[in-house]
């Protein structure tokens, strides 16, 4: 099981960016896919963007496509969010997680992280 610790948000005007990182402990990780969730309030936590073990393969949702980039170091056991351009509508608590397989958005059992809050003012 892998234990995620993520950080960087916090409060932005809108056009501006943030990086977010995700740590993660254990020998694991580079044996996981990542992803990044987020859950706006009153909201369903949704998909972000997914990356496989090797950094190969990416996946965004529409909403922010060509604006949030997503890489990982797996020296650093670190998976990270660059997001620009950013908008009011990307306010919400950001979540990453290991994922079963980067072929579908299926998180592994026990391994969200606490989220870290974003807020983008208009």
């Amino acid at each position: 099981q892998v234990q995620l610790v993520e950080s960087g948000g916090g409060l932005v005007q809108a056009g501006g960016s943030l990086r977010l990182s995700c740590a993660a402990s254990g020998r694991t990780f580079s044996s996981y896919a990542m992803g990044w969730f987020r859950q706006a309030p009153g909201k369903e936590r949704a998909f972000v963007a997914r990356i496989s073990r090797d950094s190969g393969s990416t996946y965004y949702a529409d909403s922010v496509k060509g604006r949030f980039t997503i890489s990982r170091d797996n020296a650093k056991n670190t998976v990270y969010l660059q997001m620009n351009s950013l908008k009011p509508e990307d306010t919400a608590v950001y979540y990453c997680a290991a994922l079963v397989s980067i072929l579908r958005v299926e998180v592994r059992p026990g391994s969200w992280g606490q989220g870290t809050q974003v807020t983008v003012s208009s």
